[in-house]
């Protein structure tokens, strides 16, 4: 179904962005690495946004260094800037590796930092210094999932070195919740396979209760098994089922002849599967008894659940790996698909060979923003909306239940536990979604409790 008026865009900016900034997505990557430390290399706003963001949806503290533009950095270029932020923070910080991720002005100028990090480098060199990493993420040219993988990818090329083969399982989970990140930890343990997960940010982002202030948390993917990624026995990359050659598992296959194994965002019974088919592989065992039952529980559980969703039109919105697999999910439970939409660029949704997103059926929205998606939503007989917060004043406009997932989420407590993944992950937003629509009914009936 493509719904007249809205293939062509209504006006020639964007309108309240369904995306977030690059930078955003690279310092989320560094948190997940063991003692590092993100420094932006912009504004003080730059860094200011990102913090409200991120504290936001993880209700935890974080700490974003800056290298503090002004109007004569903008003109005269930020080395100088940049060596004092680095000095600060290896004085107040004292950090294992020093993330650098430059905004759109210091890319817009023509900042060459990988040069500057030398020259700080060679003039130091008799002083003992962290790890420098620096990843290009302006804006214009990419999400905040843009970044975050252009982060890893860069995490992977610097720090990783050639050596003897391990035993080891690369896994890189994409930008997804701590949550997701301690189920994948899980799994591999359960399979007996060693395994790194790379970024982890599971404790770092959504660490227990501190009795003093801890400038630079606990957590992370440890400097050595970053390290090691390159003698890895293989890696396993959750990347929306396409080829991409700009990511870490590309890279390492390509630089390392890494066998890479790439899986879509395992949400549902049929991309779960695949899920774990690859890490029986790997493992050389079969799927332990746990997931099989919770598969089981699942399957049960979408016959149960059936005549609350079948037929109902639902829009999914968010980063466009995410919104695939959700499409995906909904194609087996019956659901509709009337609108997919992603601030990612044109052909991130369309790229996917994924069920549920069928362009006869679903209006697929790319580089999208929420007015927009308003449009598309008030036009397209929604009953049911799916993706984070910034969707809720749509949802309200017309008047259907929005189920949060995937980031940010910042009008409603535990964003940070929400399980994605799995057939545990599945198993959750399945019951989020039936219950939501029978809440509605309800509220909508007057009969009361008794609906269905």
């Amino acid at each position: 179904m493509n719904t007249p008026g809205l293939t062509t865009p209504r006006a020639t900016s964007t309108r309240n962005a369904c995306r977030q900034c690059a930078p955003l997505g690279a310092c989320l990557a560094y948190r997940g690495i063991e003692g590092a430390m993100p420094l932006i290399h912009g504004s003080q706003g730059c860094s200011t946004y990102i913090r409200r963001y991120v504290i936001g949806h993880f209700r935890e503290p974080i700490d974003i260094a800056a290298s503090n533009f002004t109007e004569e950095t903008a003109i005269f270029g930020g080395e100088t800037n940049l060596h004092t932020a680095l000095t600060n923070v290896i004085e107040q910080y004292a950090p294992k590796l020093i993330g650098v991720a430059t905004t759109c002005l210091s890319e817009t100028i023509g900042d060459d930092v990988k040069a500057f990090l030398r020259r700080y480098q060679n003039q130091r060199s008799t002083k003992t210094l962290p790890l420098l990493v620096h990843a290009s993420t302006p804006s214009y040219r990419g999400t905040h999932a843009d970044g975050f993988q252009e982060t890893v990818r860069e995490l992977v090329k610097t720090c990783s070195e050639r050596g003897d083969s391990t035993d080891t399982v690369t896994i890189l989970p994409g930008m997804f919740s701590p949550a997701d990140i301690r189920h994948i930890k899980q799994i591999a343990r359960d399979f007996d396979m060693p395994a790194t997960v790379l970024p982890d940010y599971s404790d770092t982002l959504d660490g227990g209760h501190w009795e003093t202030y801890q400038v630079v948390p606990q957590g992370g993917t440890p400097l050595e098994a970053l390290r090691q990624t390159a003698n890895s026995r293989a890696v396993l990359e959750i990347h929306g089922g396409h080829d991409s050659a700009d990511t870490a598992g590309s890279y390492l296959r390509d630089s390392s002849r890494v066998p890479l194994f790439r899986t879509g965002v395992p949400v549902g019974i049929e991309a779960s599967d695949r899920f774990f088919g690859i890490l029986s592989e790997l493992a050389g065992k079969a799927v332990p008894d746990r997931y099989r039952d919770r598969r089981a529980r699942l399957l049960d559980s979408y016959v149960d659940g059936h005549k609350m969703v079948a037929g109902k039109r639902a829009m999914i919105y968010g980063d466009s790996d995410l919104v695939a697999a959700v499409a995906a999910f909904f194609s087996e439970i019956g659901l509709d698909v009337a609108v997919c939409a992603t601030g990612s660029a044109k052909g991130t949704l369309t790229g996917h060979n994924t069920p549920g997103l069928d362009p006869s059926r679903t209006l697929i929205l790319e580089d999208a923003d929420f007015e927009t998606m308003a449009d598309a939503a008030g036009e397209s007989n929604i009953d049911i909306m799916v993706g984070h917060s910034k969707g809720y004043a749509i949802a309200r406009r017309i008047g259907v239940p929005l189920v949060r997932i995937g980031f940010p989420i910042h009008d409603r407590f535990g964003g940070q536990r929400i399980l994605h993944f799995g057939y545990a992950g599945t198993q959750a937003l399945y019951d989020r979604i039936v219950n939501a629509l029978i809440e509605t009914t309800q509220q909508a009936s007057g009969r009361g409790y008794m609906t269905y």
